[in-house]
């Protein structure tokens, strides 16, 4: 086909011209080919005339022809920018260093080759990892010999999905403002050069393209697995990859980490692309993705199971009860888990020089208080961050440049993302897999199960029982107009509801990342200390008995979320009737405030 087209819009013919005449991928060109003769202008449109923006998660979407989408051009038109604008951040005597991974995606070998191609010809020095890794070890690579960090992977989306995400210094994740300067560099490199398309150039600069595999694995076992630990473990674990990178990981962590070796989901270890065996590549999803990883268990007589998602930097936990149940804990869960499992061993390690007042845990703001409870008995710091692990690596990053002596010890968020110490600045499911495998060890020498220390936790803390979901809205407006309402809810800005069902419970306090005002910072004129969130609208309700209730709109998906979490005094044992509480408290919440019937909102299981 030639580059002729007419879809009755110049603009449009113009920009699929352009694309056409740029693409040197025939398998996308076959498939741009095949719009352009269905004569869908309004698909057209939406894939030539819109581009993929570059955000603070780099960029991620479906992979297919067109600048909205992920192929060949737009890798190279993304890398031509960042090139750009590694290299003004760079001294001009030295040329940049960038570390490059990828998972086992279609495409994620070939992206990362061509990633390779336009930093060697900018004059950088490449490391390229030899085969698929986790997303956690570009971060750690990037913070052990690199200037920038990029991985190929679109984590647990689905597998028509790509992305290209970007690590800055230290292994933190891109944040503002340098994302729009990125994406200011993408458009003033636009047209691709010739030589970026040669993926061969490696073999011309064998002096500039090393291999850091063996290199990042080791500092990466040897930082993290110090600590007071009894070698001696005889629990059976069973692990899945969820068909992504994480088994030789898991299994190189585990055997330097004195474990017992994992017992595997066979049809899952290996890398692949379709990921046959599942709905959905993401073992947030909960039971309908670990059904093999049950089965395996129960054959071999393992009573937990740990689930990495396909880019292991995300992990899963599942427990079986002593009534044969299968238990699958939530990030919150784990997340408390986690966090006294590191104050303990942080303690033990330190014995009569234990301080606790350098000592820092973190959270997301929709993930459960149950760190902020235990830091006000502990005598720890606890602080939150906005949700992604954008802010929390960032933070803790900040934390060690306040003080050297500060330690961020743990961070977490709900969606099963865990940072086990400060070592790899971002979620890890490989550390946190062994952290979870050391405390079920020890716990195990104490007669006690993961399921029995959360009971402790929560007996010694107080009840903190979380119930998050969503509704599904796929109009923008409506969803601004939902967010106005509340915080406009007398007519004039920052006038919220004062309580539920008629008075029965009663709003105490309201941090609105909308409009920017947060009760309980009046010293500070009720301005919130996290920054304002007005791509994925937040507005966060404390009630007097201690529900908190945070409504937050997603930036990537058409949906309304809602995270909440009644807090109770370890007094109140009674944990049905709390969450009675609990749940006529969600059903006024959703009633009043998001008014699913007007607003034509669609539950979860529509």
């Amino acid at each position: 086909m030639d580059n002729k087209v007419n879809t009755g819009n110049q603009e449009l013919d113009d920009k699929i011209c352009e694309w056409m005449s740029w693409n040197r991928n025939e398998k996308f060109r076959n498939e741009a080919t095949t719009l352009i003769e269905e004569g869908n202008v309004k698909i057209l449109e939406k894939l030539f005339l819109k581009r993929l923006s570059f955000g603070t998660a780099g960029i991620r979407g479906r992979m297919g022809p067109g600048y909205a989408q992920m192929n060949d051009l737009v890798i190279i038109q993304t890398s031509q920018g960042l090139l750009k604008w590694i290299q003004g951040k760079t001294d001009h005597d030295s040329h940049p260093k960038v570390i490059i991974g990828y998972d086992g995606r279609h495409n994620s070998l070939r992206f990362a080759q061509l990633v390779a191609s336009v930093f060697l010809n900018g004059g950088c020095k490449v490391w390229l990892f030899s085969k698929t890794v986790p997303t956690p070890f570009v971060s750690f690579g990037t913070a052990l010999l690199g200037d920038l960090g990029i991985m190929i992977t679109a984590s647990h989306n689905p597998k028509e999905d790509n992305g290209y995400k970007v690590y800055w210094k230290q292994g933190v994740q891109i944040n503002s403002p340098f994302d729009k300067e990125i994406e200011k560099c993408i458009q003033e490199c636009l047209l691709p050069l010739n030589k970026s398309w040669d993926i061969s150039t490696s073999q011309n600069y064998r002096e500039c393209l090393l291999d850091p595999l063996k290199e990042v694995q080791e500092a990466y076992h040897s930082k993290l697995w110090d600590g007071p630990f009894d070698p001696d473990s005889s629990i059976e674990i069973t692990y899945t990859a969820m068909h992504g990178v994480g088994y030789p990981y898991i299994v190189g962590a585990f055997e330097y980490a004195k474990l017992k070796p994992v017992i595997p989901v066979e049809e899952q270890i290996l890398p692949d692309p379709e990921f046959p065996t599942v709905k959905f590549p993401n073992p947030e999803e909960g039971k309908s993705c670990l059904n093999l990883s049950i089965e395996t268990a129960n054959r071999h007589g393992s009573n937990i199971i740990l689930a990495n998602d396909p880019d292991a930097d995300r992990l899963a936990v599942a427990e079986k009860s002593v009534d044969g149940h299968w238990k699958i804990l939530n990030g919150n869960e784990i997340g408390a888990l986690l966090g006294w499992w590191c104050f303990t061993v942080e303690k033990l390690r330190l014995g009569k020089d234990f301080d606790p007042s350098k000592l820092y845990f973190l959270s997301s703001a929709v993930s459960s208080k149950i760190l902020k409870t235990m830091s006000q008995a502990e005598g720890f710091n606890f602080e939150e961050t906005l949700t992604g692990f954008k802010w929390l690596g960032k933070r803790s990053l900040d934390l060690s440049k306040e003080n050297e002596s500060n330690k961020v010890l743990f961070a977490f968020e709900e969606a099963i993302g865990f940072m086990c110490g400060d070592v790899v600045l971002d979620k890890d499911g490989i550390s946190a897999a062994v952290c979870i495998a050391k405390l079920a060890t020890w716990l195990k020498k104490q007669g006690l199960t993961l399921q029995d220390q959360l009971k402790i936790i929560y007996d010694t803390y107080g009840k903190h029982l979380t119930n998050n979901s969503y509704l599904i809205c796929e109009d923008p407006a409506v969803i601004r107009n939902i967010f106005h309402r509340l915080n406009h809810f007398t007519g004039s800005p920052k006038t919220y509801p004062e309580s539920i069902l008629n008075g029965k419970y009663t709003l105490k306090d309201i941090r609105d990342l909308v409009l920017g005002y947060d009760t309980t910072r009046k010293q500070h004129d009720y301005k919130p200390n996290l920054p304002l969130s007005s791509s994925s609208p937040m507005i966060t309700f404390t009630f007097t008995n201690g529900l908190v209730a945070t409504l937050r709109a997603s930036g990537t998906e058409p949906k309304l979320k809602y995270y909440t979490e009644l807090c109770a005094h370890p007094d109140e044992k009674d944990v049905a009737a709390l969450l009675n509480t609990q749940t006529e408290m969600i059903e006024a919440i959703m009633k009043e405030f998001l008014q699913p019937e007007q607003n034509g909102l669609k539950y979860r299981n529509c």
